[in-house]
């Protein structure tokens, strides 16, 4: 079977120019963000003179070692509860009238 190929995010701009998100994104990943988090586009620590003090995946692992609680568990083979029962039990307690209607039973 074949596979979909996921392209890259090209967007026309209002004067017609192509813009290729995904490498508008590569290109600035370094650049230090506006602002006073000091992170870069990437989610790097920054230090003095923009320099990586930790890299994201070293901020991921503490945030996550420190709160366990927030780490998504995958779950295998887990079943949802079946909707159909509460429909079914449901469908007994109301009638269609005769403008094709569904009523509560009095």
């Amino acid at each position: 079977m074949a596979m979909k190929q996921t392209g890259r995010k090209v967007y026309k701009s209002m004067q017609g120019k192509s813009v290729d998100m995904d490498l508008l994104r590569q290109r600035n990943e370094l650049t230090p963000a506006v602002g006073n988090a000091r992170v870069n586009a990437r989610g790097d620590e920054l230090g003095p003179g923009g320099k990586i003090i930790k890299k994201r995946e070293e901020v991921l692992a503490d945030y996550y070692r420190d709160n366990p609680q927030k780490v998504p568990h995958k779950q295998k083979n887990v079943q949802q509860p079946a909707v159909e029962s509460a429909v079914e039990s449901n469908k007994e307690d109301w009638i269609e009238d005769a403008e094709g209607n569904f009523v509560k039973k009095d």
